[in-house]
C-alpha cells in the first residue's frame, strides 16, 4: 500500500509506455505525457466526453464527463496552476496479496512545484462504501508521496457559470495585446466594467474583451459569486 511499493505506468509525450515507481517518477514527465486511457465516442453514450483547449498548457486536454470539464475549467482559470494532465498515470500496488490499481482524473502542477492529484466524483457516488474506500486508498498513497489529493464534486453554480463565460476570452492570440496592456494600466483603481468600455468609444468591444481576458488571467479580479454584468467592479489582483 505504501508509496515506496507503488508502481506507475504512463505514456510519455510520444505515446511510449514508461514504467517507474511512484517515489521516483517525475511529475513534470507525467504532466507532459498523453492520457493513459484511450477515449471513444459513440451515439447514445450516457456520459459526455471531449477535448478542451487549455490556455495553461496551450493544448487540448481530454475529459470524460461534464463534471470533469467543470473541474478542468477551474484548473485552467487558476493562475497558480502551471500544468494540467488528464488520466496522467496508471497506479498499481500489492495490498494484502492482491493487486490494486487506480487511474486519477487529473494531475495539476503549481508554479511552486506543488503536485495535486484530482479525482472527480458526483457527490452521490461518495456515499458508496467501495468508491469511498478506493479513493481513500489512492489518497493515502499519493499523500505518502507528498502529493495533495483532491476529491471534487462540484462548485457553486454562479461561480462556474462565470468561469465558463470568461473561458471564451482565454486565448491571448485572439485579442489585441495593445488594448489588453492599456486596459490593464487603466484599472489602477477599482472601476466598473462598463466604465472600461466607455473609455474606449471606438473600441468598446475590444476593451471589454481585454478586461474579461485579464479577469481570466488573474491580472484583474472581481466577485464571481454573483453574475458578471456591466456593473461588475474590477480591481487589480494582489
Amino acid at each position: 500500500m505504501c508509496a515506496p511499493a507503488a508502481r506507475v505506468r504512463f505514456r510519455d509525450s510520444g505515446g511510449e509506455v514508461i514504467h517507474s515507481d511512484l517515489v521516483s517518477v517525475s511529475p513534470a514527465a507525467l504532466a507532459a505525457g498523453r492520457p493513459w486511457r484511450t477515449f471513444r465516442w459513440h451515439h447514445g453514450q450516457a456520459h459526455f466526453s471531449g477535448w478542451y483547449w487549455a490556455a495553461t498548457v496551450r493544448r487540448h486536454v481530454v475529459y470524460e464527463s461534464r463534471l470533469e470539464l467543470a473541474r478542468l475549467l477551474l484548473a485552467d482559470f487558476d493562475p497558480s496552476v502551471a500544468a494540467i494532465a488528464a488520466q496522467p498515470l496508471f497506479l498499481t500496488a500489492s495490498v494484502n496479496g492482491k493487486e490494486r490499481n487506480h487511474v486519477p482524473d487529473f494531475l495539476l502542477l503549481d508554479g511552486d512545484g506543488t503536485v495535486s492529484v484530482v479525482n472527480v466524483k458526483p457527490a452521490d457516488r461518495l456515499a458508496d462504501a467501495k468508491v469511498a474506500e478506493a479513493l481513500g486508498w489512492a489518497g493515502a498513497v499519493f499523500a505518502e508521496r507528498g502529493w495533495h489529493h483532491e476529491i471534487w464534486s462540484g462548485a457553486p453554480a454562479v461561480q462556474l457559470s462565470n468561469v465558463r463565460f470568461l473561458a471564451a476570452y482565454r486565448d491571448p492570440a485572439r485579442l489585441d495585446q495593445t488594448v489588453v496592456s492599456a486596459v490593464a494600466e487603466q484599472v489602477a483603481r477599482p472601476v466598473r466594467l462598463c466604465e472600461v468600455e466607455q473609455s474606449w468609444p471606438q473600441q468598446g468591444d475590444e476593451a471589454r474583451a481585454a478586461a474579461l481576458h485579464l479577469l481570466w488571467r488573474g491580472v484583474l479580479r472581481a466577485d464571481l459569486s454573483v453574475p458578471l454584468s456591466a456593473d461588475t467592479m474590477l480591481e487589480r489582483a494582489a
